[in-house]
């Protein structure tokens, strides 16, 4: 299953409010979806961006893939480099003893 982290949109017409969601990548914009992690307004002024930052983190590391979108809304929020950061590590391993 390929899992996409994007946005849903919601609102009245010329009004858009959107969700950023964890979903199935087959299932339609506005249908079903695995997670809820964060909204995003962008009516308000300055853009509200609002992000559970622990769960976007871990969908990123199981191998979820933003859309454009929301790579931008997660670099925006500075999830995106503490991603890319971590990413970059090796994992600390215990020392072997031969």
């Amino acid at each position: 299953m390929a899992v996409r982290i994007r946005l849903s949109r919601f609102g009245k017409k010329k009004a858009p409010f959107y969700r950023l969601v964890v979903a199935d990548s087959r299932s339609p914009r506005d249908g079903r979806f695995i997670e809820l992690i964060g909204t995003y307004n962008p009516m308000t002024d300055p853009a509200a961006v609002k992000i559970n930052e622990e769960r976007a983190l871990y969908w990123l590391s199981v191998g979820a893939q933003p859309s454009d979108t929301a790579r931008g809304l997660l670099k925006k929020q500075g999830v995106w480099e503490k991603f890319e950061s971590a990413k970059g590590k090796p994992e600390t391993l215990e020392p072997q003893v031969v």
